[in-house]
């Protein structure tokens, strides 16, 4: 069955930002290829984040969009806490399991944005003043916006 040209709409935007080619450059995905738990933990100051927490932050955001998408209850994502997530420890195994947990929650939300009756996309928000669509379109655009930080963090941690 063909989807719905909104909901395809949303996930070429999800695509392009999280791992799919996009004019743009670099996506999210692509901004932690090769990047190692070292080089992830590496802080441009004191208070500042890190990539890992970054990308654990956006694994966050895209299960509370798919949470809402889903009904699903508060704190059912996989760690304790919510939004920032503290890492300190250069362990490759864990770099490595929050990567997939990113990927995880990417192909989670994906999948409900994929399933959506195309009439649920006008729906607002319960308790919010905005639109299903518009929070899907937001998880795409927090995709990028963490993309081109870890970017910038990358350079800065080298030089």
């Amino acid at each position: 069955m063909k989807p719905d040209r909104e909901i395809a709409l949303l996930l070429a935007a999800l695509d392009e930002a999280f791992d799919r080619r996009s004019w743009h450059g670099t996506n999210l995905l692509g901004s932690l290829r090769s990047v190692p738990a070292a080089q992830a933990l590496w802080r441009p100051a004191a208070g500042r984040h890190n990539i890992w927490e970054v990308a654990v932050h956006a694994a966050y955001w895209k299960y509370t969009v798919w949470r809402i998408i889903a009904g699903a209850p508060r704190g059912s994502f996989p760690l304790k806490g919510s939004n920032w997530f503290a890492r300190s420890t250069a362990d490759e195994a864990a770099w490595l399991a929050d990567l997939r947990l990113l990927k995880d929650q990417h192909r989670a939300l994906r999948d409900a944005v994929a399933s959506l009756p195309p009439g649920r996309i006008d729906e607002l928000v319960p308790g919010k003043k905005v639109r299903l669509g518009f929070l899907i379109r937001g998880a795409a655009a927090h995709d990028l916006y963490h993309a081109g930080q870890i970017q910038l963090l990358k350079r800065l941690s080298q030089s």
